[in-house]
C-alpha cells in the first residue's frame, strides 16, 4: 500500500470527474453500529451531496440509534447486520472494539466477494479480521478521530491486499466528507492512534487548562474556553494551510524579552515538550498491545 500514492492516476482522475459532474455514487454502503463515529460519518456522507441516503442502511442493536439517524438523515433500516452485510457494497464495521470479533463471526458467510469491509476498531489489526473472516475479503482499516463528528477529522487508511486502488479510494473519498484523510502502512496505524486519534484528548485537556488559567486571571469560565479554543483552531489552521514549520510559526509570536518567550521558557522547564512525546509514545504502546491480544 505504501505505492498506492504513486499509482493513483487514471482512476483516481475518474472517480474525481465522476464527483465534480455531480451524479451520485451508486452503491449501496452498510453500516453496523450507528453511534458517535457511524452517524459523524453517515452525516458527513449525505451532507456532501455526493451519496444517496437511501442507500445507506444502518443496523444497530440499540433501535433509538437507527430510528435517530433515519429521521435525520432519511437512511434505511437495515435490519439485522447479517442483512446490511448481505446487501452493502461498502460495509462498515462501526463497532466497539469488545464486540467486534463476534460481529465479523455473526456476518461473515454473508459478505460478498465485492463487498469492502470497513474497520474504525482501534488496535485491531488486518491479519486479525482476516482470520476471523476466514475466506479472502475486501478489509479495510481507518483509524478516525472524534472530530470528524463536526467535520475536521483526520482518518488514516490501508488495505489489505484483495482490494484495488479503486476500493481503497472509495474509502477515502468517504472519509473525506468529515475532514481530511491520508493513506498509511499498517505499521503505522499505532502511531496514527496517538498522534491523531487519541490526542483530541491531549488537546482537550490543554484548552481546559487555558481556560483554568484564565479563570484565575479574572475571566469568564465561558469566555476562557473561547479564546483558548480559538487560539487552538487558528494555530492549526496556520500550520495545515501556511506549510511553515511549527518552530516557525513559533517564532513569529516570541518578540525578544517579550511575554511569549517567557511563557515558552516555562514550559521547557516543566518539560511539556517530553511530556507530550511520553503520552504520544504510551498510547502507541498500548495501541500496539491491544493488537496482540
Amino acid at each position: 500500500m505504501m505505492n498506492m500514492r504513486k499509482n493513483l492516476g487514471i482512476s483516481w482522475i475518474a472517480i474525481v470527474n465522476e464527483f465534480e459532474r455531480g451524479r451520485l455514487i451508486e452503491m449501496k454502503i452498510g453500516f453496523i453500529g450507528g453511534g458517535n463515529m457511524g452517524s459523524a460519518i453517515i452525516g458527513g456522507m449525505v451532507s456532501s451531496g455526493k451519496y444517496n441516503a437511501e442507500e445507506i442502511f444502518v443496523a444497530d442493536i440499540i433501535r433509538d440509534n437507527v430510528d435517530r439517524l433515519i429521521e435525520k438523515y432519511n437512511v434505511k433500516n437495515g435490519e439485522r447486520a447479517k442483512k446490511a452485510a448481505e446487501n452493502s457494497d461498502i460495509l462498515f464495521l462501526a463497532v466497539k472494539p469488545n464486540v467486534y470479533d463476534k460481529v465479523i463471526c455473526d456476518i461473515k458467510d454473508f459478505v460478498g466477494e465485492d463487498c469492502i469491509v470497513v474497520s474504525i476498531a482501534a488496535g485491531k489489526s488486518i491479519a486479525a479480521a482476516e482470520k476471523l473472516f476466514g475466506k479472502k475479503v475486501k478489509f479495510v482499516r481507518v483509524m478516525p478521530n472524534t472530530p470528524a463528528l463536526v467535520g475536521k477529522g483526520m482518518a488514516a487508511v490501508c488495505g489489505n491486499s484483495v482490494c484495488e486502488y479503486e476500493d481503497v479510494l472509495k474509502v477515502v473519498d468517504i472519509f473525506n466528507c468529515v475532514g481530511r484523510t491520508d493513506i498509511v502502512s499498517e505499521k503505522m496505524m499505532d502511531i496514527v492512534t496517538a498522534v491523531s486519534g487519541s490526542s483530541p484528548a491531549f488537546v482537550y485537556m490543554f484548552i481546559e487548562a487555558m481556560a483554568d488559567a484564565a479563570v484565575l486571571g479574572g475571566m469568564s469560565r465561558a469566555q476562557g474556553y473561547e479564546f483558548a479554543a480559538q487560539a487552538v483552531l487558528g494555530s492549526a489552521e496556520m500550520v495545515l494551510k501556511t506549510g511553515m514549520h511549527p518552530g516557525e510559526l513559533k517564532d513569529m509570536v516570541c518578540s525578544p524579552g517579550g511575554t511569549t518567550i517567557e511563557a515558552v521558557a516555562e514550559l521547557e522547564r516543566l518539560g511539556f515538550r517530553s511530556a507530550v512525546i511520553e503520552a504520544v509514545r504510551v498510547c502507541e504502546e498500548k495501541s500496539k498491545s491491544m493488537g496482540k491480544g
